[in-house]
């Protein structure tokens, strides 16, 4: 099984990821590193990743050759991370046939409701309440 794992600045959140798959010892998996520059696929490939590549094409290319792909929510945000993840990028994790995991990690500006409960009136009443402080903000 190919676990790709995609990260960028730093790749903190990446070597997290990986040092916590590596517990599993599981020899069916190959760990991939894919950084969106070369600092966050150097830190992965140091928590233990088997493999690692850097860049656009790496990740659109190793996306359709995962079975499964782990990263924080920016890595499916066209032009988040500061721009280090591009719309092709984007496309090409979410278009992928493989299984995603996505981390709720508040960095792109989008929130993601509803974390705490499944039931619908209560995700409701959270959008309701978040957009009435958005629109807060915005008056002032």
């Amino acid at each position: 099984m190919k676990i790709v794992v995609i990260d960028g600045k730093g790749g903190g959140i990446g070597c997290q990821v990986i040092e916590k798959l590596k517990l599993l010892k599981n020899k069916d998996i190959e760990i991939i590193a894919l950084g969106t520059n070369s600092q966050a696929t150097s830190s992965m490939l140091k928590s233990g990743a088997d493999n690692g590549a850097t860049g656009e094409n790496a990740i659109i290319f190793m996306s359709h050759k995962a079975d499964l792909i782990i990263g924080p929510l920016a890595i499916i945000a066209a032009n988040s991370m500061m721009g280090e993840i591009t719309p092709k990028m984007a496309e090409a994790i979410t278009s992928s046939d493989a299984k995603k995991i996505i981390l709720p990690v508040n960095k792109c500006n989008i929130d993601i409701i509803g974390l705490n409960s499944n039931n619908l009136k209560n995700i409701f009443n959270e959008l309701s309440d978040i957009v009435k402080n958005i629109i807060e903000k915005y008056s002032i």
